[in-house]
């Protein structure tokens, strides 16, 4: 599909940059009445009204991201679609728009193009987006794509990484770990083709695993769940990176520490299978695999009711103060200007302190003298 070895499929310069754009855009449909001009202008034209704007890019660069030895090109453009969209539902709110960019080499073909479009259609149907514009030009390094989202919510609906609070409960969506296991997988029966091409893969006992690295899905069903719930998160993040990396973001911007029970961690029996296959440790990967996309959020402890017992949704942690050390508690006696250590304003010292880390004022008594 991607070398011009057939003769029957169509190199991109007999057709032409507008021809492409054309022949790739002609049968996108408008959803929302939000696009009031789509593909065929300078720019789109959007009205979200009265809602707030939700706006992510990222990039998806051959070699980097992907591996097109073992990635269709109709899931790498489903995929590419997903990684955006999950960060627009990450903020609580609903994607409705999406421009795609790309960049491509003389390699690929009219059909290849095609193939990587029903990829990026097929997304936007299923999760209700108008494709409204892009760009495409040439590249003489392979591959890149960048999508940019496009979504609303209310001001008040809003969810940030910052606001998570102590003993708030620490939950996530789905199940971890298993879209990086999957990459290991195809990372290896790459190997075993180089040494004999003429060898099959068996995958039948990986299938969940490489659909998760392959064709993930973005969890707009989280964000209609929680609206049924009446629950919204006191922050959120999607996992993209590994949750222990995503659940550090939402500790540093929260200015909070957390506790993360390991038996917790939801896992997919072929994850723990596969792992024990090639003697890899199991939690290892929940935590630092990535490309989940799952969302990873707080809850107010006055909300367990509403999720317990969900089987989207599982409880492995919560949100507790953060610990500080004797260098940061120094920081913030300097900022502290209208107090000294002279006598008789001890006392007032220690309570500007209590309002900024919320600590009793007897544990910091005995932080100070430590």
């Amino acid at each position: 599909m991607l070398e011009n070895k057939n003769k029957n499929l169509t190199k991109l310069e007999d057709l032409g940059e507008f021809n492409l754009i054309d022949l790739l855009t002609k049968d996108l449909k408008i959803k929302h009445k939000s696009t009031i001009k789509s593909i065929g202008d300078d720019a789109a034209v959007l009205d979200y009204k009265s809602k707030k704007v939700l706006v992510s890019t990222d990039f998806l660069v051959e070699g980097v991201h992907f591996d097109l030895s073992y990635m269709p090109l109709k899931h790498l453009g489903y995929k590419a679609v997903m990684v955006n969209l999950s960060d627009i539902y990450a903020m609580n709110g609903i994607a409705k728009h999406i421009t795609v960019s790309i960049a491509i080499s003389n390699r690929f073909t009219q059909e290849a193009m095609e193939e990587l479009y029903a990829g990026i259609t097929l997304a936007c149907d299923k999760y209700d987006v108008d494709f409204v514009g892009g760009d495409t030009t040439s590249s003489v390094t392979g591959l890149t794509i960048s999508v940019t989202a496009i979504g609303e919510a209310n001001l008040k609906d809003i969810v940030y990484r910052n606001g998570a609070k102590p003993n708030d409960l620490i939950v996530v969506s789905g199940d971890l770990g298993s879209a990086f296991m999957g990459l290991k997988v195809l990372e290896r029966e790459k190997e075993v083709f180089k040494v004999n091409p003429q060898n099959q893969p068996d995958l039948d006992q990986y299938t969940y695993l490489i659909e998760r690295q392959l064709k993930p899905e973005a969890r707009k069903d989280i964000i209609r769940l929680f609206e049924e719930l009446n629950v919204k998160p006191t922050s959120m993040i999607d996992v993209s990176d590994g949750l222990s990396s995503e659940l550090l973001h939402i500790c540093k911007q929260s200015e909070v520490g957390c506790d993360l029970y390991e038996n917790k961690i939801p896992l997919d029996p072929q994850l723990i299978s596969t792992c024990e296959e090639f003697k890899l440790n199991v939690t290892t990967l929940a935590l630092n695999g990535g490309e989940d996309y799952e969302l990873l959020m707080t809850v107010s402890q006055k909300d367990y009711d509403k999720i317990k017992g969900n089987p989207n949704l599982t409880v492995i942690g919560y949100i507790k103060e953060k610990n500080y050390t004797q260098e940061q508690l120094e920081d913030m006696l300097s900022d502290i200007k209208e107090v000294y250590f002279a006598d008789g304003k001890f006392d007032q010292m220690l309570g500007k302190l209590q309002e900024k880390t919320g600590k009793a004022k007897e544990e910091l008594k005995k932080e100070i003298s430590n």
